[in-house]
């Protein structure tokens, strides 16, 4: 197949794409007062076409990007689900799209009211006593929650609490998140069936234990079923519970993280409250509190006095403000709309039938691949590619394979803890005959490891841009176009 021609390579001289109206304003040479050598001399060689040839470019471009939309997108830890198009409609309402943030208070009074009412349906479907919607995303989130952490044990006098205890199959950004809120970070194994080894949680916790970072279910679709016990053993030592709450796709509606032990929780509305996720966001990661951890939420708090929705920044103890204005308020009306159509009910099916498409999945898939923890699995799970590698074919191959019948590929080479690892969310949104047509086209790649394994090796064959020289790209990558000759 070849590649798509260039807008450069698409351009003729003359052609004109645009019309401009006629200037109104005064002309201005920006020249004036600037160094001669920020002076360009010859006018910048840019593409010459007309609108349609324009337009008909990036259509074609968009009809090669891979989205939810488009394909099945099975990334797991991600929760890549279907974004109803209410949400998009609603977000797109003039009363919320056409708001200003410095607009007063008194003149946005629905907004405010939507974004309180988020912030007390999150709390309830979290157990916390309390909801900030300013952080812009997960990782800021959790880091949010860890300033909130360290605020708290410092208030207390309590300055030896340095410590943050991160599982060894945790996302990237639990260490990442507790480093830049200045803890260190320390490991605690898993145990061989997958969950939180209890004896080894026992001897890192101490009187420097700031917190426990946990994922649950953690980030190999397993629920903690000890969890209430590592909660009392961190409590116990004066150290609190953070929640990472990227897997909450699972348990909606059957168990709260507040009712675990959690003190401080943070949400990734573009993966369970289906916000768009990926090609660069916006994304939101509120996170809730427990009753002690109020007064450091991130100000200002939006509460209601009286009939009004008002902002509150007479808050001593806070953190300070973590994002200009507050939160990424689109993705916010798109979570609200979802939670407000689904209601408890249609929550707690999202994870009944999230949790019942993964484990179908990976039943179907245990024969023909390597399963590292064979149990019942939540809404995500975990195969090895250890099976196929002995064969010549990594996990790297077959992802590249998929991508010839059209499905994105599963995380790969993560967790960290398996060997060639695919990590596989399959979400609630997709149907029977879509999990059937992808679990066929798993099975067809591991018999073609077997009998035919260089199809896989040399994967992607009908892709528009082929396999990449991975060591080349990283070394020497290309970031903008280069007329040839």
């Amino acid at each position: 197949m070849s590649q798509i021609p260039l807008i450069f390579e698409r351009s003729t001289p003359g052609r004109i794409g645009y019309s401009l109206p006629a200037l109104d304003v005064p002309e201005v040479d920006v020249r004036e007062n600037m160094p001669e050598e920020y002076i360009r001399v010859q006018a910048p060689e840019l593409p010459e076409v007309s609108e349609l040839d324009i337009i008909r470019h990036f259509t074609e471009l968009s009809t090669h990007n891979h989205g939810v939309d488009s394909g099945f997108y099975p990334l797991g830890s991600c929760t890549m689900k279907y974004n109803p198009k209410i949400n998009e409609q609603v977000a797109r309402f003039p009363g919320f799209s056409s708001i200003h943030p410095y607009q007063p208070e008194s003149s946005v009074q629905g907004a405010l009211e939507l974004m309180y009412d988020l912030q007390e349906h999150l709390a309830e479907i979290t157990g916390m006593d309390e909801v900030t919607l300013q952080p812009a995303a997960g990782a800021h989130g959790e880091w949010t929650g860890l300033m909130m952490i360290r605020a708290f044990h410092e208030a207390n006098g309590d300055f030896e609490r340095t410590k943050v205890i991160v599982p060894d199959s945790a996302h990237g950004t639990n260490p990442a998140s507790a480093t830049v809120a200045g803890f260190e970070t320390v490991t605690v194994r898993s145990g061989p069936d997958g969950l939180v080894d209890i004896e080894d949680l026992k001897t890192l916790v101490g009187s420097d234990t700031a917190a426990l970072m946990l994922t649950n279910p953690n980030t190999l679709g397993l629920f903690e079923e000890r969890i209430l016990e590592m909660a009392e053993i961190v409590h116990k030592a004066g150290g609190k519970l953070y929640y990472d709450g990227a897997n909450l796709n699972a348990v909606m509606s059957k168990v709260r993280p507040g009712d675990m032990g959690f003190d401080v929780v943070h949400l990734n509305l573009h993966k369970t409250f289906t916000g768009p996720h990926g090609g660069g966001g916006p994304g939101s990661g509120p996170v809730g509190v427990k009753e002690d951890f109020i007064p450091f939420l991130p100000k200002p708090i939006l509460t209601k006095k009286k009939d009004q929705f008002v902002f509150d920044d007479d808050r001593p103890q806070s953190i300070g403000r973590v994002k200009p204005f507050y939160g990424n308020f689109g993705i916010n009306v798109r979570a609200y709309t979802y939670i407000r159509s689904l209601g408890a009910d249609g929550l707690k099916a999202v994870s009944e039938y999230a949790v019942l498409n993964a484990n179908y999945m990976m039943r179907k898939l245990a024969d023909y691949f390597d399963l590292p923890y064979d149990r019942h699995c939540m809404h995500e799970f975990v195969l090895s590619g250890k099976r196929q590698k002995k064969l010549g074919v990594r996990t790297l191959d077959i992802a590249k394979r998929l991508l010839d019948f059209g499905f994105h590929p599963p995380t790969i080479y993560f967790p960290l803890i398996v060997e060639e690892g695919m990590m596989l969310e399959p979400t609630e949104t997709e149907s029977k005959e879509t999990l059937d047509a992808f679990i066929d086209v798993m099975i067809q790649i591991a018999k073609e490891a077997e009998e035919n394994p260089e199809i896989v090796q040399e994967a992607p064959h009908t892709t528009i841009v082929k396999r990449l020289d991975e060591t080349q790209a990283a070394r020497k990558p290309v970031l903008r176009y280069r007329k040839e000759g």
